[in-house]
C-alpha cells in the first residue's frame, strides 16, 4: 500500500510539499482555521452598532470592547455589524449583517434590509466560507464551551443578549434572531442546561404564547429527557403597560425605559 506525502502531512497535521528536492512543512490549514480566519478578518468596534451601543447609552466602551470580543462582532458594508453564528465546534454557521442608527434602533429602509453573510457570497460567483454555512444556531452559542455553569438565557434579537450579557452577566445571553427561530433541534446542544426564555411582548401575546409552546416542543423531544424544564418568563405579559406592548418591546426595552438597566 503505497501513502502519498499528502497523507503523511495530513496525519502529522502538517502540509507536506518537495521543492527543488526540499522537503517544505507548514501547519495544515483546515477548515476550522478558515472559519476563525473569516470572523477575526471581520472583528471591529467601528461599526454602526458598536459605535450607538455607546454612543446611546446602553454600554460604556469597556463593556462595549468586552462584548466585541466575547460575541464576535464583526463589520462589513462600510457600517454595518454581523452578528456571526458560531456553534460549539467553533464553525461559523452563517452571519446576520445589520445596520444600526445612532440611537441604537436598527435602521428600517429598505436599502438598510437585515441579510446574510451566506446570501452575500452567493453574489461573488461561487465565493464560500464553509460548506455547510446556511445551517443556523443560536447567536452566541459558541460561549457555551467556557460558560458551563451559568443559567442560559435566550432572547429575540442580537442586540438585546449583547446589551443584557453586560449587565446581568450572571447568564450566558443567547439569541434566537427572529420570532420563529426558535426550533427544538437548535435547543440539541444545550441538553441538561437550565433555560430561560424572554420572548418579546405584543398586544396580544402571541410572541409569548409562540416560545412557550416552543419550549413544551423542545421538553416532549428524547434528546430533552432528564434535562431540566425550560422556563419561559411573564415579565412582559405581566408588566408592560399597554403602549409598551403596542410597540412590541423587547426585555431591553423594558428595562431602559424602567430605568432598571
Amino acid at each position: 500500500m503505497t501513502i502519498s506525502l499528502k497523507d503523511i502531512g495530513r496525519r502529522l497535521g502538517l502540509e507536506l510539499t518537495c521543492q527543488d528536492g526540499r522537503l517544505l512543512t507548514r501547519p495544515l490549514l483546515t477548515e476550522t482555521y478558515y472559519h476563525q480566519l473569516a470572523w477575526r478578518r471581520s472583528l471591529s468596534v467601528n461599526s454602526s452598532f458598536c459605535r450607538a451601543l455607546v454612543g446611546a447609552g446602553y454600554l460604556t466602551w469597556h463593556q462595549m470592547l468586552d462584548a466585541v470580543s466575547r460575541y464576535r462582532l464583526g463589520r462589513c458594508l462600510g457600517d454595518a455589524v454581523i452578528f456571526w453564528q458560531i456553534n460549539q465546534e467553533e464553525r461559523i454557521c452563517d452571519g446576520k449583517v445589520m445596520f444600526y442608527g445612532p440611537d441604537c434602533h436598527r435602521r428600517k429602509e429598505k436599502e438598510y434590509d437585515p441579510t446574510w453573510v451566506s446570501a452575500l457570497l452567493l453574489r461573488r460567483q461561487g465565493g464560500k466560507l464553509a460548506t455547510d454555512i446556511t445551517r443556523h444556531c443560536f447567536f452566541g452559542l459558541h460561549l457555551l464551551a467556557k460558560d458551563r455553569q451559568r443559567d442560559i438565557a435566550i432572547v429575540e434579537a442580537e442586540k438585546t443578549a449583547v446589551i443584557l450579557s453586560a449587565h446581568y452577566p450572571q447568564y450566558t445571553w443567547l439569541a434566537s434572531g427572529g420570532l420563529g427561530e426558535v426550533q427544538a433541534e437548535k435547543f440539541r446542544h444545550l441538553q441538561g442546561r437550565r433555560i430561560i426564555l424572554f420572548p418579546d411582548t405584543d398586544p396580544e401575546g402571541k410572541a409569548y404564547q409562540h416560545w412557550y409552546q416552543a419550549a413544551q416542543c423542545v421538553m416532549a423531544q428524547p434528546f430533552w429527557e432528564g434535562s431540566p424544564p425550560i422556563r419561559v418568563s411573564a415579565i412582559l405579559e405581566q408588566h408592560a403597560t399597554p403602549d409598551q406592548k403596542r410597540r412590541k418591546i423587547d426585555l431591553v426595552e423594558y428595562l431602559t425605559e424602567n430605568k432598571t438597566i
